[in-house]
């Protein structure tokens, strides 16, 4: 697919007459890179919602306790 997507790539840029700067490969380590990110914000929003909400959150664990 890659190869392919290639062929096609060049292809187009040679007919068109566009001569590329910096050509692109392979584009899977940024993909990675922004998945991680995302889990990295999602993370943080998590941790900062837990800390907003910790008297709460101890309030109901005690009272399950309680009940057990």
């Amino acid at each position: 697919m890659n190869k392919l997507y290639s062929a096609l790539n060049t292809l187009v840029l040679k007919a068109t007459g566009i001569v590329p700067m910096v050509r692109v490969e392979d584009e899977e380590g940024q993909t990675l890179v922004e998945y991680g990110l995302i889990l990295a914000l999602i993370a943080i929003v998590c941790v900062g919602a837990l800390t907003f909400l910790k008297g709460q959150i101890t309030g109901v664990f005690s009272n399950v306790g309680s009940s057990l």
